[in-house]
């Protein structure tokens, strides 16, 4: 019994590991004229690195330049490089919502077919160096494994309060539009009938100045 419940925990720990271990790479494919942009919905107070690099098929010449550029949900400038073959940027989230990396060809590099970025984006426990940690805490083996999965865990726990909390503004939003187009339709109800009484008041009128009534 114990050396199955031995193997069902190490089956477990190694499914854990193949989840924390997995690629968030992304590729674009940038044309000769435009912007190709990636974007991803993140909370705040979480670190973001990622790495990006220009893959050509053309090996004679020089690699064309791109220029780079990450914004905060609010329109904040967290990234701007220009004439880059490669380059990284990394940074802890101070505002919840979409942050946006977008990418574009050099107009002296316009010409010729598209080109291939390669992003390796990484999030909150993805983008932690596990080696310093391992190294400062002496830790290693199953022991820094299991450190992982305790940070995956918080992770979790964290991305949950967070769309809790989205889930709790979305809830206001749509009662408070209910709320709106409820009282826009009594408004609507009550011109519509004093709009009517109007009508017919008029109409009486007339008859009775005619002395058809």
């Amino acid at each position: 019994m114990v050396a199955c419940a031995n193997v069902g925990v190490l089956g477990l720990l190694f499914a854990f590991m193949c989840l924390l271990r997995r690629s968030d790479a992304i590729w674009l494919s940038l044309p000769a004229s435009g912007t190709k942009c990636v974007s991803e919905e993140i909370q705040s107070n979480v670190v973001v690195l990622a790495d990006y690099v220009v893959i050509s098929d053309d090996h004679v010449h020089a690699s064309p330049t791109i220029s780079a550029k990450v914004t905060s949900p609010y329109g904040n400038n967290l990234h701007h490089k220009e004439n880059v073959t490669h380059g990284q940027f990394a940074f802890t989230t101070t505002e919840g919502g979409n942050y946006l990396a977008c990418f574009w060809r050099e107009s002296l590099n316009a010409g010729g077919g598209d080109l291939s970025i390669n992003i390796d984006w990484k999030t909150g426990i993805d983008a932690k160096d596990w080696d310093s940690v391992a190294r400062k805490e002496k830790i290693e083996g199953i022991e820094l494994e299991l450190r992982k999965l305790e940070g995956a865990v918080e992770a979790i726990h964290e991305n949950l309060l967070y769309l809790k909390t989205r889930e709790a503004e979305m809830r206001i939003v749509s009662e408070t539009t209910n709320a709106r187009v409820a009282w826009y339709s009594l408004m609507s109800l009550a011109v519509c009938i004093l709009v009517s009484a109007a009508q017919i008041w008029r109409l009486k009128r007339f008859f009775q100045k005619k002395k058809l009534i």
